[in-house]
């Protein structure tokens, strides 16, 4: 099929790759000139395992390109997606106004002789917005087009996105008709996935629901770890004893510093608002939110209480970006942290395999933050390591080489990388999170 794309960001470039891999003749529109030159160069804007290989190799076969044009993108395209930023406001509400500008370009693009379009929201949006897109379609489209409106939300983690693509283990479409519907099937044939085909409203709701689902289970286990921490059991055995329920699985329940990124985050808080707006307060949402928070809060205490005065401690940070296998630094957890360290005077030098020229241009780091050359080079004379990203190079570190580079071998690991047993046999002191500290 003849698919476009508007918006190239994770979830844009990645679709359209994977999309053109299957065999689809995929055109990507960004509006970002600069962008695209990149993409036509074959190199990429972001760090995501097998993604440049996959950019390059459909670019070379013909079937995928780049553009910024929207109307050559509703031209070359039987279904065209809307896959641009939903950020979230200072209220919680989702910021539309991405969607509305491409649904209006879209609906100025459109021509009758190009006959049956339809028209995608993959962008993660309150429920309801397939509605507003469609009202706006209609009200600057030409007469006489032919379309329809269709929600199809992504279920995409940054660091393994495109195996989730390829090999996804459900595919949701709303619809409001047959028509629509079998375009959507025929795009996701190659894929050999269970499908789910709803109304657009319930598909609209799938993804927020499912990511503040996600984020429960997160700040659930956090909150079981405190309760470790209190009775001095071990959270890995009981994480491990709950995972075992086939009820309730293993995934999510990692305790650590809370969840971050561009998702959980934007999304919990999109969900209460939302319900809030339709008359139902969330309040279990609003305890997950405050879970998180305070996860990072308490894991500051223990280093505070360790050190006792931050002020010109010096202290290396392993880990920037906000999980593994990525580069994205947005609502990053280890970088909250690092600023709230630097906040009260610690002197923090940091490291991460990916995530150091993009915290230098979008973390937000205190101004006194440096980067460090390597993993090891930053705990030259450092009186604390802190773990921030659950990164391999960090898990598979050698130990006697952090000993020995530190002023006094003292180790905050936000991530439970490590075996307190093995920490003790190495004479490093170690704090963990819902584990008895050595």
């Amino acid at each position: 099929m003849k698919l476009s794309i508007i918006g190239t960001g994770y979830v844009g470039l990645t679709t359209g790759a994977c999309f053109a891999e299957v065999g689809h003749e995929v055109t990507c529109v960004d509006n970002n000139e600069e962008k695209v030159k990149t993409l036509l160069e074959g190199k990429i804007p972001i760090f995501e395992p097998g993604l440049e290989d996959l950019v390059k190799r459909n670019v070379a076969a013909g079937r995928l390109k780049f553009t910024t044009s929207t109307a050559d993108g509703v031209r070359d395209g039987d279904v065209v997606f809307i896959a641009v930023p939903t950020p979230p406001q200072p209220d919680g509400s989702v910021d539309l106004s991405f969607i509305e500008k491409v649904a209006r370009e879209i609906a100025e693009s459109l021509k009758p002789e190009y006959g049956f379009r339809v028209i995608v929201d993959k962008s993660t949006v309150p429920v309801k917005t397939g509605s507003k897109v469609e009202e706006t379609v209609r009200r600057y489209a030409p007469e006489g087009v032919e379309f329809s409106v269709a929600s199809n939300p992504e279920f995409l983690r940054e660091g393994c996105a495109v195996d989730d693509l390829l090999n996804p283990d459900r595919v949701v479409f709303g619809v409001n008709n047959d028509a629509a519907a079998d375009m959507m099937r025929r795009i996701y044939d190659p894929f050999n996935a269970p499908v789910l085909v709803t109304d657009i409203e319930s598909a609209e709701l799938i993804k927020h629901a499912a990511n503040s689902f996600l984020a429960l289970k997160i700040s659930y286990i956090n909150a079981v770890a405190r309760v470790c921490e209190k009775s001095g059991a071990d959270i890995e055995k009981v994480a491990e004893g709950i995972g075992m329920d086939a009820r309730i699985g293993r995934q999510f329940l990692n305790a650590g510093l809370g969840y971050g990124g561009s998702c959980f985050p934007k999304d919990v808080k999109a969900f209460i608002n939302i319900s809030e707006s339709l008359g139902y307060p969330f309040e279990l949402l609003k305890q997950v939110e405050s879970i998180n928070e305070d996860q990072r809060s308490l894991f500051l205490s223990r280093i505070r209480e360790k050190l006792w005065v931050l002020q010109e401690k010096k202290i290396a940070l392993w880990g920037l970006a906000f999980k593994q296998n990525t580069d994205d630094v947005r609502e990053s957890v280890a970088i909250k942290l690092a600023n709230d360290m630097m906040a009260e005077g610690a002197d923090l030098t940091g490291w991460d395999p990916q995530g150091m020229e993009t915290a230098k241009r979008f973390g937000n780091l205190h101004e006194s933050f440096t980067y460090g050359e390597d993993m090891y080079a930053c705990l030259d004379g450092a009186e604390a390591l802190v773990i921030g990203t659950e990164w391999p190079e960090f898990a598979n570190a050698d130990l006697e080489e952090i000993k020995k580079r530190m002023r006094t071998p003292l180790i905050f690991d936000g991530r439970n990388l490590y075996d307190p047993e093995v920490m003790a046999a190495h004479g490093i002191e170690y704090h963990s999170i819902g584990r008895a500290s050595v």
